[in-house]
């Protein structure tokens, strides 16, 4: 599985040093707006254009109800590991699970 990132200004997709070729990662992320603390969690492959894009207003589900603020990455190889991490914590929504990860970092 992949590890915990959490740096704000990582930057996913560049292309690596051997050849130039892009290094494809997938980041399951959660936001949460600074006015109401509501939270969403989502998939991308590029964290800050994601970001942007939510406080632009142009995602229906967090138009109007930010600014967003990045609060948890998990950066995985494989698209397929992501999308099972992200329905994962998404089950977790509003539990214990959810906050533990959201205080403490990973949680299996």
């Amino acid at each position: 599985m992949g590890g915990l990132v959490r740096l704000l200004g990582h930057r996913l997709g560049r292309g690596s040093a051997r050849g130039g070729k892009s290094r494809h990662m997938f980041t399951v992320y959660i936001i949460q707006s600074q006015t109401s603390e509501r939270r969403y969690i989502g998939l991308t492959q590029d964290t800050g254009q994601r970001l942007r894009h939510h406080n632009s207003g142009a995602n229906k589900s967090t138009k109007n109800k930010g600014p967003w603020i990045l609060i948890h990455t998990e950066t995985f190889k494989v698209k397929e590991e992501a999308y099972k991490r992200e329905r994962q914590i998404k089950s977790y929504k509003g539990s214990e699970a959810f906050k533990k990860l959201i205080s403490h970092g990973r949680v299996a």
